[in-house]
């Protein structure tokens, strides 16, 4: 079973300690469907301007990604510029485009209104809301946002959050959500307002996630090499969310895994700049480190 995933495609331009790009591939939506495709196939909602390059539709029509949804209008796309300091776990806004994107009223086509899971990128809530009254009869469905919608529109986020199964955040925007300064009561909180799951990104720190009763934490990948952070979040959704959907079990044991196998994901996509470390990834790549993810942390028992 496939996912229908609502979000932006972008051109980013970006700066760190270790080199730079102009306007390359981005965008939400980009990020989450090529970490995605590797496990399932996706459908994507989006829009881009008349200027968008040829070659990134080539780009994702190589994947499993059905670009039936995502519309070119006039205008320009969506772009961001911004850079990374030496704590690569803050990106710098420089500038920010929003161009198409600001108009973006999405439209599902006729075949993704029966997608069984949904996912929900970093959009405005009432658009993620509207999108979500478009799909008949979704069984998951997982979102993400921000700091900016969480400080601009929190009362319609929260109508969406009272919809989505599973919601995933850095934990500064846990806390600010919640109100509250220690993340596990914090999550406890936010558990209430709707989602069964939460999924707290940490950046270099690893991954939490707090499944009703149930927390489990899985470690950043101990990388020699990381160039450009940008899209690690969104790629780690794709990853977590591409295997929820290649085995459709949500049962605690198997969002484990699937969690396991969204950091896999993000640790590729940190090793180049923009979805060079994920572009042309062999599958046993990805198992061979799944596998070196479970040798981080296994132990035995007492």
């Amino acid at each position: 079973m496939g996912i229908l995933v609502v979000g932006s495609v972008a051109l980013d331009t970006v700066k760190t300690p270790f080199g730079k790009v102009d306007e390359a591939l981005g965008g939400s939506a980009t990020y989450f469907s090529t970490g995605a495709s590797y496990f399932t196939d996706v459908r994507v909602v989006a829009v881009v301007g008349q200027d968008f390059p040829e070659k990134h539709i080539n780009f994702l029509k190589t994947k499993r990604v059905d670009l039936s949804g995502l519309s070119r209008v006039p205008g320009k796309t969506f772009r961001w510029e911004g850079f990374y300091d030496f704590d690569l776990n803050k990106a710098n806004t420089l500038r920010t485009e929003l161009n198409v994107f600001e108009t973006f009223k999405p439209e599902l086509p006729e075949q993704y209104r029966d997608s069984e899971i949904v996912f929900l990128a970093n959009i405005d809530p009432e658009l993620q809301k509207s999108v979500l009254g478009q799909v008949r009869n979704p069984r998951l469905v997982a979102a993400d946002t921000m700091n900016f919608w969480i400080e601009s529109k929190k009362p319609e986020l929260l109508e969406t959050l009272k919809l989505v199964d599973i919601l995933t955040i850095n934990d500064a925007e846990t806390r600010e959500l919640a109100g509250e300064p220690n993340l596990v009561k914090a999550a406890r909180k936010i558990l209430s307002m709707g989602p069964k799951t939460l999924i707290v990104k940490r950046g270099e720190y690893g991954v939490l996630m707090f499944n009703g009763g149930s927390i489990f934490s899985a470690p950043a990948y101990p990388l020699e090499a990381v160039f450009d952070p940008t899209g690690a979040g969104d790629t780690f959704a794709g990853g977590f969310m591409g295997y929820v959907a290649s085995t459709m079990d949500w049962s605690d044991g198997n969002l484990r895994k699937a969690l396991v196998m969204g950091s896999c994901m993000a640790s590729f996509a940190v090793e180049d700049f923009s979805l060079g470390g994920i572009s042309s990834l062999d599958y046993k790549e990805i198992e061979t480190r799944f596998r070196e993810f479970k040798k981080l942390s296994h132990f035995e028992d007492l």
